[in-house]
């Protein structure tokens, strides 16, 4: 059975998801665009854990899987089409906005359903019909394990990879400023099922391919930093990924080492993806809210780690970034 958390984080909102999916005879899950561990292996934890209790599920994500996550059980059931016939209960994972998941998701696609909204981002826009939000917690997965502590569904070990999984990738191995106490409960909970730390972390953090080696060399020559070395910027142009051989999922974790300069305070990786697409992640270290920031652009996240997608041509997009930050910078610290 599953072990017993010394607290229970929502209990209303787990109570109400509890008696719902344990009677809904089949769900879609759905995980965001450009998916990192925590969507993943949410996704499919939870999935794993309903099919278990006998659910139809169906898995959900644009695409394309990063390859240090094609390990997670389960992973070869998820799709990048959705069923013709969608089941009558949708879930979000980990998505702030259901156009997170794709962009063509909207109020049409959204009748007449049952929308599960559960996510941790504070930016979250409370799109579901039944929305648990939580940004208190420092990752999707340690929602979904309270979830199915209280339906009392035994944590395997492949549900036990992904749910470990999402919290060390949202923590980043526990370093991380949202790292709270039930991480570790939570983590140690899931360790007692056997799983192979050394190997995960190997597979997420450590193994690099060439590409990847290639695109961090190219990443660490622009690097610029700005504002009395308070912002540290990098900008990857879609010739810099091309000449890599890179894709743009490999450059996941590649704004933490502008963010690991000593005196940064904001941190920003710029990549163009197409013409006039571009993607923008931001960090903070120490009292600048990212979140705030990536809002301006009609992004969002975490207070600090944030994202959004900017539609100008690149050297425009970065012009607007830098003054953003600078302009955050001033304001907060006038204040």
């Amino acid at each position: 059975m599953i072990p017993k958390m010394p607290r229970e984080r929502n209990s209303k909102h787990i109570k109400n998801l509890s008696s719902i999916l344990e009677k809904v005879p089949a769900a879609a899950l759905f995980s965001h665009v450009s998916p990192d561990g925590d969507s993943l292996g949410s996704m499919l934890a939870l999935g794993l854990a309903l099919e278990s209790l006998g659910k139809k599920i169906y898995y959900y994500n644009a695409g394309p899987i990063p390859e240090n996550l094609k390990f997670l059980p389960g992973v070869d059931n998820i799709s990048n089409l959705w069923p013709e016939e969608l089941p009558e209960v949708l879930i979000f994972i980990d998505c702030a906005e259901a156009e997170r998941a794709h962009s063509t998701i909207n109020s049409e696609f959204l009748k007449h359903k049952q929308i599960i909204n559960i996510d941790h981002h504070v930016s979250n826009s409370k799109f579901g019909t039944i929305n648990w939000v939580d940004p208190k917690a420092a990752a999707t997965g340690e929602m979904v394990y309270s979830l199915l502590e209280k339906m009392g569904v035994p944590i395997s070990y492949d549900i036990a990879v992904n749910l470990y999984t999402a919290i060390i990738t949202d923590t980043g191995r526990f370093s991380y400023s949202n790292t709270t106490p039930d991480s570790f409960k939570i983590a140690a909970q899931l360790v007692k099922t056997g799983i192979d730390l050394a190997g995960i972390n190997h597979i997420i953090f450590e193994r690099k391919t060439l590409p990847q080696i290639k695109l961090l060399r190219k990443a660490l020559s622009n690097l610029e930093l700005l504002h009395n070395n308070s912002i540290a910027v990098i900008v990857l142009s879609r010739h810099d990924f091309l000449d890599t051989g890179a894709d743009e999922n490999l450059s996941e974790g590649l704004v933490n080492y502008a963010r690991s300069i000593e005196q940064v305070e904001a941190a920003v990786l710029i990549k163009e993806l197409e013409d006039n697409e571009i993607k923008v992640s931001f960090r903070s270290n120490s009292w600048l809210d990212v979140n705030q920031v990536a809002s301006r652009f009609g992004g969002g996240g975490h207070v600090r780690a944030s994202g959004c997608t900017i539609y100008r041509p690149l050297k425009e997009a970065v012009k607007e970034v830098i003054t953003a930050l600078e302009e955050a910078l001033n304001i907060e610290r006038n204040n």
